[in-house]
């Protein structure tokens, strides 16, 4: 497939668009046009026909894109296929609650562990994965060539993670800490404030 730089706006959609082909029922998987996606996802049929354009070209005249061949385009278009190390640093309760959850694989990323000041030793879980002492971070991202870090820890602490993660070489961080964090040009990171999210949902109720 050719490669084609994708804004991020439109990435963004992605996982939305490849969300809803894989719902679809099985007797509705042969074609898909982008204003049945639009309408079913309250989207702008404009909007989403430029973007699976990106992604696939434009679809056929009435009929559209062909489901198996659109959901291809996405896979690839979001790594689906890769697998890609990510590890947790702060093992509470949204650290393990990451560490749980089961559907990242299907986006190609695996998260097989969480690192933490407070362990002292390793701790197996009950579906596989563990909790490290921080001291192992280092030496366990080297070895299973981790490319992302996911910071679950008080703000006070996030800056000194961000530090510790670019040190073992990783190349995104997805931070869960309130506030900034400073990292290096070519570092991609992504932050996540759950506080301020809600408290723009409920602005005005």
């Amino acid at each position: 497939m050719t490669e084609i730089k994708i804004p991020k706006t439109v990435l963004e959609r992605l996982p939305v668009y490849l969300h809803y082909l894989r719902s679809l029922p099985k007797d509705e998987r042969t074609n898909v046009s982008s204003a049945k996606i639009a309408r079913a996802l309250g989207l702008g049929e404009v909007q989403v026909r430029k973007d699976l354009a990106l992604v696939c070209g434009k679809g056929r005249p009435k009929t559209g894109y062909s489901y198996e061949e659109l959901k291809k385009h996405l896979e690839f278009r979001l790594g689906c296929s890769n697998n890609t190390v990510a590890v947790i640093v702060g093992a509470g309760r949204l650290g393990r609650a990451l560490l749980s959850y089961e559907h990242f694989s299907e986006y190609g990323l695996d998260i097989p562990a969480a690192f933490d000041l407070s362990a002292t030793k390793k701790e197996e879980l009950s579906n596989g994965k563990a909790v490290f002492p921080m001291d192992e971070l280092e030496s366990f991202a080297k070895e299973n060539d981790v490319k992302i870090g996911i910071i679950c820890v008080p703000e006070k602490a996030a800056q000194q993670v961000a530090d510790e993660f670019i040190k073992c070489g990783v190349k995104a961080i997805w931070n869960f800490a309130p506030g900034r964090i400073s990292v290096p040009e070519g570092i991609r990171i992504k932050n996540e404030n759950m506080a301020a999210s809600l408290a723009v949902l409920s602005a005005g109720l």
